[in-house]
């Protein structure tokens, strides 16, 4: 039996990535702040799916919490064959407005996380010559539209260098860059996205799939969606002023896509 560790598994795309995984016989390590809707999850799956399923309550921005996790990415005698770091968080205003406070702690979990954390699983998988590592970054990591769209660029170049460094090792790593799903994300920053058309949305259950797709067929990156497929080979050959003043006008703010 497998087993994979998922952080931000109690909602969003991580819980789409809990129920996707445990769906294919793969018991779990379900990682996120709030114990009580972990412990929730766990009892669903357990129910539904016969899997063990392993509650770690952890905050991913606290420096002690992170190391806990990595700890048990790296326990040689409970290996974690699939890791998904998925926690993160949107911003409620542009980077100038907001409190340093808010931004640095975005940072630690969209970029210090991800990398303890893809550096213990990588190093444990490496020796046991299989496993695989999905980091969730964003399509706002090929634009250029505030820090959330720096964490993300931070996160889908991180995982291409690491699955250079893991060719050929038995393990692959792979960056999910969806675009707008429905989830609780926007919500929780209080962005407004009423104005989008439906076919901007992706579901969260499809991107989970998508993603766990890819990465069993080696691929580095992810993006789920024939439009946000296409956009992406749009934004390769567009030139980076566009990136910068035509999505991001001067005083003007983005929401980060997710």
């Amino acid at each position: 039996m497998t087993t994979a560790l998922i952080t931000g598994a109690s909602a969003g795309i991580g819980r789409a990535f809990a129920r996707e995984i445990a769906r294919r016989g793969t018991d779990l390590v379900i990682v996120a702040r709030d114990e009580a809707r972990l412990n929730d999850l766990a009892r669903d799956l357990r129910s539904v799916h016969d899997i063990d399923v392993e509650v770690l309550a952890a905050d991913l921005t606290d420096h002690g919490d992170l190391d806990r996790v990595a700890a048990r990415l790296g326990d040689p005698q409970r290996p974690i064959d699939l890791l998904v770091n998925n926690a993160g968080l949107g911003q409620k205003r542009s980077f100038l407005n907001n409190s340093l406070e808010n931004e640095l702690a975005a940072f630690d979990l969209m970029c210090r996380a991800v990398l303890v954390l893809s550096h213990a699983a990588g190093r444990a998988m490496r020796e046991r010559h299989r496993g695989a590592i999905i980091n969730v970054s964003s399509m706002a990591s090929f634009l250029a539209t505030g820090s959330y769209s720096a964490e993300k660029s931070f996160v889908t170049v991180l995982t291409e260098s690491l699955a250079s460094e893991l060719h050929g090792s038995g393990v692959t790593a792979t960056a999910l860059c969806p675009g707008f799903t429905h989830t609780e994300f926007h919500a929780r920053a209080r962005q407004d996205l009423s104005s989008l058309p439906d076919f901007a949305w992706l579901d969260a259950d499809q991107v989970a799939r998508a993603a766990l797709d890819d990465a069993a067929a080696g691929k580095v990156i992810s993006v789920p969606g024939a439009a946000y497929k296409a956009a992406r080979v749009a934004l390769r050959f567009a030139p980076r002023t566009l990136l910068r003043t035509g999505l991001m006008k001067p005083g003007s703010w983005k929401p980060g896509l997710r």
